[in-house]
């Protein structure tokens, strides 16, 4: 039997049946790996209590591993990214064995492992547009169901303003901050594909898109969070930068501004005014002051690992505001501090690449307008991460690390086009 050749252009934008299709004669190492995501982003397992017992997430990357060691098509990804996320794996080891509090930094070398495990995974398995494509679907159809039902939460209590924001399913979206921030990279890639696919496809699908990306952004005006509040009118600003010199699209841009700020409830906006003054703002200063003096004593290898707030309690207990420490609110903070200014440049090399790589991908790919849309998705929710990044403590959540993987996956299979492309040539 003839297995019919797809396409991406097949699965435009909904297209469920060529994509099962195609998934179905994919390797186990793929549906491994998508697997992943699912219960990563998903969470059936929270949603379904019934179903929460076993480590599911963690299987199906042991499923993934095995699967790619057995699938021909997977071949060693070259990137320069590769090399960042083995020295930076190995300034976390040593931060660890030179830790001031070895048994807490030791309880979240896993976690650290792990990221750099499934960075590989993607990157080596997801090696083709087609596949690229389906990942893709299921991580915006993931995240996007926590975007709708988050939105809704908030619509349905009239748009007001609580102290928690909104809450996400149980793990790294559960607290508002973290909710928010994930919006921030399902936002540009959702409106880029809006962008790509609107000519091209039914109308539900259209709303389905649009839905997509208008869900993200009132979840975040609804999450309380000033830092990823503060990320989106610059991702606005980024993705509508050409409109500034078009009239009709100034106008535009200028009513959607005016009505996201008629949104936002009183309360945040006077929490924006008190910026700085207010308690909370206060003790994030301190933990910066005291973060920066923490990097300072301790150059090479940091604290270790997650020890900034036991260090922070036992050594700056005059400076806690709160009764007990917290984590230092700010991504780079976070890493200096845990493991000193080696992995601290190797940190922000990594989001230098994840900001840089994007856009020699839509240099180099001007005729393919779907690599050009996502490499903008996708560069753009890493500039929302960054930002948002300085005021809440993420550094190690799944964020930065599968957009990355992304990126890379995304110049992998570009350069390989244009390779074959040459070729033919």
């Amino acid at each position: 039997m003839i297995t019919k050749a797809y396409t991406i252009e097949d699965f435009y934008a909904f297209k469920f049946g060529p994509m099962w299709s195609h998934l179905k004669g994919q390797h186990f190492s793929f549906w491994m790996i998508c697997c992943y995501l699912i219960f990563e982003f998903v969470r059936p397992q929270s949603l379904f209590p019934a179903l929460d017992f076993l480590p599911w997430a963690q299987l199906f990357l042991m499923g993934s591993l095995a699967g790619a060691i057995m699938d021909s098509t997977v071949k060693w990804t070259s990137s320069p990214a590769n090399k960042w996320m083995i020295i930076f794996l190995i300034t976390i080891c040593i931060s660890i064995k030179t830790a001031l509090y070895p048994e807490i930094s030791r309880k979240h070398f896993i976690d650290i492992l792990a990221l750099v495990i499934i960075y590989f995974l993607i990157i080596n398995i997801v090696n083709t547009k087609e596949r690229l494509y389906i990942f893709l679907m299921i991580y915006l159809f993931a995240a996007a169901k926590i975007a709708i039902g988050t939105s809704k939460s908030w619509a349905f209590r009239g748009f007001s303003f609580t102290s928690w924001g909104l809450m996400g399913p149980k793990g790294y979206f559960q607290n508002s901050g973290e909710l928010a921030i994930l919006m921030l990279m399902l936002f540009p890639l959702a409106f880029y594909f809006y962008q790509l696919l609107k000519d091209k496809i039914k109308m539900w699908e259209k709303w389905v898109l649009i839905m997509f990306w208008v869900c993200p952004i009132l979840t975040i005006l609804g999450a309380s969070s000033r830092g990823a509040q503060i990320a989106l009118v610059l991702e606005l600003l980024i993705i509508f930068r050409k409109s500034l010199v078009r009239p009709k699209l100034l106008i535009g841009v200028v009513i959607l501004s005016m009505s996201l700020f008629y949104l936002l409830p009183a309360e945040q906006k006077e929490r924006f005014s008190k910026t700085g003054d207010d308690k909370t703002s206060q003790q994030r200063i301190l933990y910066w002051g005291h973060g920066w003096e923490m990097m300072k004593e301790y150059p090479w290898t940091g604290v270790g690992l997650f020890n900034f707030i036991p260090y922070y309690e036992d050594n700056f207990s005059g400076d806690m505001l709160y009764d007990h420490a917290e984590l230092p609110h700010n991504i780079f903070i976070q890493v200096g501090t845990d493991a000193g200014f080696i992995a601290l440049f190797v940190f922000a090399m990594i989001n230098l690449h994840c900001l840089i790589t994007p856009l020699g991908i839509i240099a180099n790919n001007k005729n393919d307008i779907y690599v050009k849309a996502m490499a903008a998705g996708l560069g753009c929710g890493v500039f929302g991460f960054f930002i948002a990044g300085q005021f809440v403590t993420v550094g190690y959540y799944p964020f930065l690390w599968i957009h990355l993987a992304f990126i890379t996956a995304l110049l992998n299979i570009s350069k390989n086009k244009n390779e074959l492309l040459v070729n033919k040539e």
